[in-house]
Order: structure tokens, then C-alpha cells, then sequence
């Protein structure tokens, strides 16, 4: 009878879990989804702000790039503002807050009668972007089972490009539809769909309440959602083939053994060292992401591709991120993520070199799809390594330090390719210096250090550190 019952309380909370898990990720992945639509939208209206001054006012090239630049800077300092609060707040709190904020941006955006107005409102956006894409990690890494959090996490990051995608496709069938102004407010759906339905279904991280102390809570709240508060299945990688148990990161303290937390903690002995490389693996990966996003098309006009080809180029740029993430992650999953987005990297390289040379179109379209999955697919992927690099009180600050730093990249790529082709070099010159901080990203990747198990015992994080 005990072993019936045992058996029965076994599977009530495999399918709590299973619930709950398929909830929080599927909110996370549709946060992040209107986010890469955000991000990717005025891309898409440009042009008709720049022909028609009655939209916004006068606007000429530099103030359109500038504009553009401005979300960027908002993401960044979004993601690094929620990794000093996030770990303090909570994982719920900051998902909540900032999908209001980042679909009241987009609400306000689309009101705009004026270029100052637009660009305050473009910043501001940008603000509620970055904090949800640092929270997102936090999330997948303490709800996702174990030897399967790479790939939820590459599901959920794949949000970004999807949302890209779903940017332009909207442009294209809506055209003459419904102007700028409607594109923008679709973007603020999330305020009336995605909130109400996170505010019921979307739980508190147990483990963050118990990584607060907040204990009974985090029982009360682990048996109601079947999340565990520490792990006892692989997640995948070297370590795990000595061992079915997860390899734990170790906990941040000071010098007195009190515990750390936030960007404290990235800043202590263990690990000072990885966050810098960490922050400089996201700076390459989307140095590529919103280099090659921009400059594309226009690198493929040089060498004699019309115009109808751009959204095709993109198009496979992106599926291929998403497609090679997803599957990129499985393999991460089972290897460890550290080898998998070195090889990614050197499939970006490699792919960029090939579209120097004279293909046939489909085989430049598949080498584009391929340096797609070594570009944004490469850097969903990182989000998932620094997500389960570090502890718990760390975990937010970790995922804000890698996407606010890395976004530095994500601004200076455009104004790389920019340069490049402003300087009139050949226009096989950005496809090289591309793969060049593609080499570089898995170069710095491979002197990340793995985590090992406590002084030989893996049983011994288990015990000391809930994560």
C-alpha cells in the first residue's frame, strides 16, 4: 500500500511539473517573441518615416540610424538594471512589471507625433526588452528539468527571432492595410493577451524563495508546482556522464563565508574570471546577430542580387537561427553547452567565408542559414550556458551581465558593417572580419572553466547549495 501510494504521489507531481513547466515556458517564450518584434519592427517602417516628414517630422539617414540605436541602448541598460534587482525581486515580479512596461512602450511609440518623442519612447521600450531578456534565463534555468534545460531555453530564446520574423511577414501582409502606427500597437498586445494570462499561470521560482531563506514557501510552492528544489537528474554534459546528478555551480561568498548575491557575486574569486569571458562570448555573438541582420542585404546587393532576394537572405538567416538552436541545444544538452557553441562559432566563421565565394543563390542561401545558427543561434545558446553557470543568488545578474555587455556588440556590429562598406573595400571584406569575432567568440569560449563537484563528492553541492 505504502509503495501504491508512494507511486500515485510520484505521478501527481510529474504531471504538476510537467503543467507548470509547459506554462512558464510557454509565457517566457511569447515575452520574448513580441520582444524580437519589437526590436525588429522599425526596421520595417523606416523607410516610410524617412520618405513622409508628416509621420514624425523631417528625418534624414544619420537620425534613422540613431533612432534605431536607441532600443539597443535601452536593452541594455534594461538587462542591467534587472540583474540588480532581479535576484532581490523575484523572477515573477520582474516578468510581470516589465511586459506591462515593454507594451505600454510600444502603445506610447505608436502615438508619437515627433522624432524626439519617438526615440524617448523608442528608449524606454528598449528598457522593459532587456530586463525580460535577462529574467527569461533565470526562469528557464530553475523550471526546466535537468538534462533538458539547454533546449527549453533555445526554445524560449528562439522567441527573438521568430518575433523578427513575424515583424516582417506582418509588414508584408498588412501593407496598405494599416500604417506604422498599427504595426506598433500590435506590438502592445502582450498588455491584454500575455499579462492577465502570466498573472494566474506564471508561479514564483521555488528555488529562488528557498535561495532567499524564505523556506516554507518554497516547500509550500515546490509540492504545488512539482518544481523541485534541487536537482537529481543529469544535466547533460561531461559531468554528467560521471554522474547521473547535476554538477552544482558553487556558491558566491565572501571572504568571511557569507553568501553573495547579484553582481556581487559575479564580481567574487569564483567567478571574476568566467564572467568577463562570459560577457565577451554574447559581445561576439551579437556583434554577428545584429551586424550580419543589418548589413546582409545590402552586401548581397553588391554582388548582384536584387532587391526581391533581401527578405529571402533574412529569412534564411533567421530559420536557420531558430532551427540550429533548437537542434544545436539538444546537442548541448547531452555534450555540455561549452563545446557545442565553440563549434557553432567556427560554423559561422566557416559559413561567412564561403558566401565570398560564386555559388549557386541556393547554395549561398544555405551557408547564410548556417552562419544563422552560428550568429543568434549561437547566442541563444550562451544565454542557456550562462543561465546554469550560475547559482541561484547570482542567476539573474549573470544572464543581465551577458546580454547588457554583449548588447555593446549588438550595437557596434551596424556600425562595423556601416564603416566597412562606407570605406568602399570590397564588399567581401565585411564577410571576413564577421567571421574574424566569429573565430574570436569560440576562441574565448574555450577558456571558460567547468564547474567540477565539491572536493570529489558529488553528492556534497547537493546538499550545501539549493539551486
Amino acid at each position: 500500500m505504502n509503495a501504491l501510494n508512494a507511486s500515485t504521489t510520484a505521478a501527481s507531481t510529474d504531471a504538476a511539473r510537467t503543467k507548470t513547466v509547459r506554462w512558464v515556458m510557454a509565457i517566457a517564450a511569447a515575452a520574448l517573441l513580441f520582444d524580437g518584434y519589437d526590436l525588429v519592427v522599425y526596421g520595417t517602417v523606416v523607410s516610410t518615416l524617412l520618405r513622409d516628414p508628416s509621420q514624425l517630422g523631417p528625418l534624414d539617414a544619420a537620425q534613422a540610424g540613431a533612432l534605431g540605436s536607441y532600443a539597443l541602448m535601452g536593452v541594455m541598460v534594461g538587462a542591467l538594471g534587472a540583474g540588480a534587482v532581479g535576484d532581490f525581486l523575484g523572477r515573477r515580479k520582474l516578468m510581470l512589471i516589465n511586459i506591462v512596461w515593454f507594451s505600454l512602450g510600444m502603445a506610447c511609440t505608436a502615438m508619437a507625433t515627433a522624432v524626439p518623442v519617438f526615440g524617448v519612447f523608442r528608449f524606454l521600450t528598449g528598457i522593459g526588452v532587456g530586463a525580460l531578456v535577462a529574467t527569461a534565463g533565470a526562469v528557464v534555468a530553475e523550471f526546466a528539468p535537468a538534462g533538458k534545460r539547454n533546449f527549453y531555453n533555445a526554445i524560449v530564446y528562439s522567441g527573438v527571432p521568430a518575433g523578427g520574423l513575424l515583424a516582417s511577414l506582418l509588414a508584408i501582409v498588412l501593407n496598405g492595410i494599416t500604417d506604422w502606427r498599427g504595426l506598433f500597437m500590435i506590438g502592445a498586445l502582450p498588455l491584454v493577451i500575455l499579462f492577465p494570462l502570466a498573472l494566474v499561470k506564471l508561479p514564483e521560482s521555488p528555488r529562488w524563495l528557498l535561495a532567499r531563506g524564505r523556506t516554507e514557501q518554497a516547500l509550500s510552492l515546490s509540492a504545488k508546482t512539482g518544481i523541485p528544489l534541487q536537482d537529481g537528474t543529469s544535466d547533460g554534459g561531461p559531468a554528467a556522464g560521471r554522474s547521473r546528478l547535476t554538477v552544482q555551480p558553487p556558491a558566491a561568498v565572501r571572504k568571511d563565508g557569507r553568501p553573495l548575491a547579484g553582481f556581487a557575486a559575479l564580481a567574487s574569486g569564483n567567478y571574476r574570471k568566467p564572467t568577463i569571458l562570459l560577457g565577451c562570448m554574447s559581445f561576439c555573438g551579437l556583434l554577428l546577430t545584429y551586424g550580419l541582420n543589418t548589413w546582409l542585404p545590402e552586401i548581397m546587393g553588391q554582388h548582384g542580387y536584387g532587391k526581391t532576394y533581401s527578405l529571402s537572405f533574412l529569412l534564411a538567416l533567421n530559420a536557420g537561427a531558430v532551427i540550429g538552436g533548437l537542434l544545436a541545444s539538444r546537442s548541448a544538452d547531452r555534450f555540455g553547452p561549452k563545446a557545442i557553441v565553440s563549434t557553432t562559432f567556427v560554423i559561422a566563421a566557416a559559413s561567412l567565408v564561403l558566401l565570398t565565394l560564386s555559388f549557386p543563390l541556393p547554395v549561398l542561401l544555405i551557408a547564410v542559414a548556417f552562419a544563422g545558427v552560428g550568429s543568434l543561434g549561437t547566442q541563444v545558446l550562451v544565454y542557456g550556458f550562462v543561465s546554469n553557470y550560475y547559482p541561484t543568488p547570482a542567476r539573474t545578474a549573470g544572464v543581465a551581465w551577458c546580454a547588457g555587455f554583449g548588447r555593446l556588440g549588438g550595437i557596434g556590429g551596424p556600425l562595423v558593417g556601416g564603416f566597412l562598406i562606407s570605406a568602399q573595400l570590397p564588399s567581401n571584406a565585411a564577410f571576413f572580419v564577421f567571421a574574424g569575432v566569429a573565430l574570436a567568440g569560440g576562441l574565448v569560449t574555450m577558456f571558460v572553466r567547468q564547474h567540477e563537484p565539491a572536493g570529489g563528492d558529488l553528492h556534497a553541492d547537493r546538499i550545501r547549495i539549493p539551486v
